[in-house]
């Protein structure tokens, strides 16, 4: 091989560097993350993997990248030693290969806190300046900020250097970050999508106050300046850290001198990390003795003597609280497991789907099991597997009423679901109709979820779709007097309402429930016939002659677009809404997909999982959801799971995302 990059690679490289500072400026200086960690970790793999082919480009590569520049809004100073981060290893055969080269192997491995690092410097036992990680070299001045959170003396205790420099981890509790949310949503104020995110929002404020109200928790782990130095381990050092007055992560601290012995640490602490009330996304696992730390020193933007190991950014163990039964809009009964929260990939899960009753037999699940979920994209987060089942736990029963009307809940022959036949009657029907036209992919409605719908039912303010545009003209005012509500949150639900009277045909079709018509099929009928109208006129024989409509599906969008009541509801809605016509799409005929049935799994480095399906379809493509033998290709990203074990069974083709930028330079 050449070790001159060739222009593709200096391209591809390029732009991978691009998106890692975009990222990190939105995650450590905005404090508000675009990407999950999935996608940033595929993103600098890539990158790192680059640099080790081709040395000449790792000068200011990935490996370089140490936080965000200091922010503007605040006073900065230099770091007396730099703050590095740390190297990420992602598998066992990792970390031996960085084990294996010890010279001495009693390693100390601790808990890896998803918060945010600070510096609080020392003199005589006081604080007298703390700082954020910034860019390593840099960091911003938080000082009266750190002395709001009580974890954090404001003076030492016992025997302490002169001058010592105390760096850890600021981090918010996950019970008090749902509380923090709780109490946002009733304002009206800003939702954090997880404690990372409050914990760095909250400790960079320019109003200590704000910082004081948030409840933020912190943890000690290293240093940096210091006069002298009486400790000789990791180890001891937590001894001096708590005798000074700091918390530190000992109760889940671990000696280690083997690779069995660090894996079985992993696996405990895996199957524990739910239980921990903080988010953790992995180890660290540090070189005990400090001399040999000192010895062995640091590459340009991490040391040498510690690796983070970390857990798998999609998939998380964690318990099952219970396990609920959902209505939908359609009557089907669907089971969902209500867990204890889990921080997967940045988001907090507590909910996942189980299917059926069918799939709660074939997992063999029960209240109280400790499960392994998994969430990858804008998937709904599932339950893959049983991680340790609970003792003397019950089997599940499945409910023959409806949990909602009361109704006889019946299981059709052949069919997996079991359904409300209260069709007329079911609150939980109309409910669900309603939160299938306000969803993302419809209606897009911020601040109408499930208890929003259920409250303003119940008032009879809403009762069809209609009623939705007038709701804050008629009733605006009784609204702003409920518990939860004021003018803030009733402005914001109104300009989000105004938003969505103009809507493209496509959401439009989706939104309105036409059975057998998901999102899908809903662009093929935009496509085809450009116009609602169009639509709402066409005869079953026009609709079978679509590539991609059958007969069952005619039938169904005949019918719905034929009954008088839903006629009237849409009569009643477009005099609220303008549907835009859909543009004629130009398809690449001539590439190399145009006609090719394409399925995606996994998480992509460079596009959303929407992004490749646009891209594949204008090119001809055809996007599916399952793999079958009539699958001609599967793309695979990071982290790809059943769709690709099914696609390697079949023999289909594989591609990885090199493929598909490849036909894109074409």
């Amino acid at each position: 091989m050449s070790n001159t990059p060739d222009l593709f690679i200096l391209a591809e490289h390029a732009d991978l560097l691009k998106k890692l500072s975009e990222w990190d400026i939105a995650y450590h200086q905005n404090d508000a993350p675009v990407v999950d960690d999935a996608t940033y970790d595929a993103v600098k793999k890539r990158a790192l993997e680059i640099e080790a082919m081709y040395p000449v480009l790792a000068k200011n590569g990935a490996s370089m990248h140490v936080g965000a520049a200091v922010s503007d809004k605040f006073k900065s100073f230099q770091h007396s030693v730099p703050m590095l981060s740390i190297s990420d290893v992602f598998d066992e055969a990792e970390v031996a290969d960085w084990f294996y080269k010890l010279a001495d192997k009693e390693v100390f491995i601790e808990l890896k806190v998803d918060g945010v690092s600070y510096s609080a410097r020392y003199e005589n036992g006081i604080l007298v300046r703390g700082l954020t990680r910034g860019s390593g070299v840099t960091g911003e001045d938080i000082t009266e900020n750190l002395k709001t959170i009580p974890d954090i003396p404001k003076q030492l205790s016992g025997d302490f250097p002169e001058v010592i420099e105390v760096r850890g981890e600021v981090y918010m509790l996950r019970d008090d970050f749902l509380k923090l949310n709780e109490i946002a949503a009733e304002k009206g104020d800003k939702i954090f999508a997880n404690p990372r995110n409050a914990a760095a929002g909250s400790l960079r404020q320019l109003n200590p106050k704000i910082t004081a109200s948030r409840r933020l928790s912190a943890f000690g782990y290293t240093y940096g300046e210091l006069s002298r130095r009486t400790w000789k381990t990791q180890s001891e050092y937590f001894n001096k850290l708590e005798s000074w007055g700091f918390k530190t992560t000992r109760k889940w601290a671990h000696l280690a001198n083997n690779m069995p012995d660090i894996q079985a640490v992993y696996n405990d602490i895996m199957l524990q990390r739910a239980d921990i009330p903080f988010d953790i996304d992995g180890l660290v696992i540090k070189v005990n003795n400090v001399d040999l730390q000192e010895k062995m020193g640091s590459r340009a933007n991490s040391p040498r003597w510690e690796v983070a190991y970390k857990f798998p950014a999609a998939r998380a163990i964690t318990t099952l609280r219970d396990i609920t039964v959902q209505v939908g809009r359609t009557g089907v009964l669907t089971p969902v497991a209500e867990l204890e929260p889990i921080n997967i990939g940045g988001v907090l899960v507590s909910r996942a789907t189980l299917h059926n009753a069918d799939e709660i037999k074939r997992l063999n699940i029960h209240v109280g099991d400790k499960v392994t979920v998994q969430r990858a994209g804008d998937v709904i987060p599932q339950i893959v597997g049983v991680a340790e089942s609970a003792p003397d736990a019950e089997p599940f029963v499945f409910p023959d009423k409806c949990p909602v009307c009361g109704g006889a809940v019946v299981q059709e022959s052949g069919q997996v679901a079991r359904r409300c036949i209260n069709t007329l009657g079911c609150p939980a029907q109309r409910i669900g109709e309603l939160e299938h036209f306000v969803s993302r992919k419809g209606f897009d409605i911020d601040g109408l979820g499930t208890k929003q719908l259920e409250l303003f039912i119940s008032k009879g303010w809403i009762t069809n779709a209609a009623d939705i545009f007038t709701l804050i003209s008629l009733h605006g005012d009784e609204i702003k007097r409920l518990e939860g509500f004021g003018d803030k949150s009733v402005s914001n639900l109104n300009a989000s309402i105004e938003k969505a009277r103009d809507i493209e045909l496509h959401r439009f079709l989706f939104a309105i429930g036409i059975p057998e018509v998901g999102e899908v099929t809903a662009k093929i009928l935009a496509r085809a016939f450009g116009s609602l109208d169009s639509v709402r006129s066409a005869p079953s024989w026009k609709l079978k002659q679509i590539d991609g409509i059958g007969e069952v599906m005619a039938d169904e969008i005949v019918s719905f677009f034929a009954d008088e009541h839903n006629n009237n509801v849409l009569d009643a809605l477009l005099a609220q809404v303008r549907v835009k016509s859909a543009a004629p799409v130009t398809e690449i005929t001539d590439s190399p997909v145009a006609g090719k049935k394409i399925v995606l799994t996994g998480t992509l480095a460079n596009y959303t999982r929407e992004e490749a399906k646009e891209i594949l379809e204008r090119m001809g493509a055809k996007v599916q959801g399952s793999v079958s033998a009539k699958t001609d290709i599967v793309l695979a990203g990071a982290d790809a799971g059943s769709k690709l074990t099914k696609a390697n069974e079949l023999g289909i083709t594989i591609w990885s995302e090199q493929n598909l930028e490849n036909i894109l330079k074409k």
